[in-house]
């Protein structure tokens, strides 16, 4: 059995794991590799999402570690996310059902409204629907209180143990929290050294929402935002500075920083030895003086990596895009 990880106790009493596996941007075939690597390792909270189009692939690593016996399903979390596509209180039932198919399973631990801005598919695999000019095609009358209201009903038939959010802003929060009959159990949002998302979390903590950062060592894979004049976080001496003095790679200083915060991380790796090192973080604990140096690097909105409106072309004009106020 593996050696059980710190976990952040959610609102419904079940416990998530401080640290999971992020599986954007991963191929079916890479993920089997993935996840099996993962699974080696220690890893039991394996972050999904429909949208990434490779549940299914999850679904039967995960079918072959049950079935061996090598893992038990109440040692597993597995979280997956509704689609854009079905941000409709009449679609959340369904694809449910859907990932529930793909990931070879009755349930889920939790299960996230991926992102505010509904869009519209021309079917349940168009998941990233776009017009004749590139722009995505927007479901302009999303109504996320109904949808909430559809997940909640998840909860109640034992499809997902807790339901929450991702990516949705501070007054978006706010609005779910007075309708809900059910409380988000987690946030999950870009949280890294250079977008702390400082104003956003304390939202959180006021309502006790856990926090679930992806992108906890800045996506180096991705170019940087605007911050064409600052190094990649992975390379920022400050944190290569203490990662040298401490005898560990950057990405775990960087995710140590988040999981001493109070933070839940999901960082996202196809090399089996980054995989392997991303997990080893409970070892070792960064110092007050580490930790604020870590806290300077913070630079606001400035500091975001994933720019909605560069890979949605068009989604600004949507009246829930997460970023039309301050978050």
């Amino acid at each position: 059995m593996a050696k059980a990880v710190p976990s952040v106790v959610l609102p419904n009493g079940r416990k998530m794991p401080v640290i999971g596996l992020g599986t954007y941007k991963s191929s079916p075939q890479e993920m089997k590799t993935v996840l099996n690597t993962a699974l080696e390792c220690g890893y039991r909270h394996i972050d999904a999402a429909y949208l990434y189009q490779n549940e299914g692939a999850i679904g039967e690593v995960l079918k072959e570690w049950l079935d061996s016996k090598r893992i038990t399903r109440e040692e597993l979390f597995v979280t997956t996310k509704l689609p854009m596509i079905a941000n409709r209180a009449a679609d959340v039932a369904r694809f449910m059902d859907k990932s529930l198919k793909l990931l070879q399973l009755d349930y889920v631990d939790l299960y996230l409204i991926h992102n505010p801005v509904g869009l519209k598919g021309k079917n349940d695999d168009d998941v990233w629907p776009v017009d004749d000019n590139g722009n995505v095609v927007l479901d302009l009358e999303t109504d996320l209180e109904s949808v909430y209201k559809a997940m909640e009903e998840l909860v109640d038939c034992g499809k997902a143990k807790a339901i929450g959010l991702s990516n949705f802003n501070s007054k978006q929060i706010e609005r779910i929290m007075k309708v809900c009959r059910i409380k988000p159990s987690n946030l999950q949002v870009e949280v890294h050294a250079y977008h702390q998302q400082k104003a956003l979390r304390e939202i959180c903590s006021k309502h006790k929402i856990p926090v679930c950062a992806y992108a906890p060592i800045a996506a180096p894979y991705k170019t940087q935002g605007r911050l064409n004049d600052s190094p990649i976080l992975l390379e920022n001496p400050t944190v290569t500075s203490i990662a040298e003095r401490l005898g560990k790679t950057p990405a775990q200083i960087l995710i140590r920083f988040l999981i001493q915060l109070g933070m839940i991380v999901i960082p996202k790796s196809a090399n089996v030895k980054r995989i392997q090192q991303n997990f080893q973080v409970f070892d070792f604990t960064l110092s007050p003086e580490d930790m604020a140096a870590l806290d300077a690097l913070d630079k606001g909105e400035k500091g975001r990596i994933f720019i909605f409106e560069d890979v949605f072309k068009g989604i600004t004009k949507h009246p829930e895009y997460t970023f039309h106020i301050p978050v």
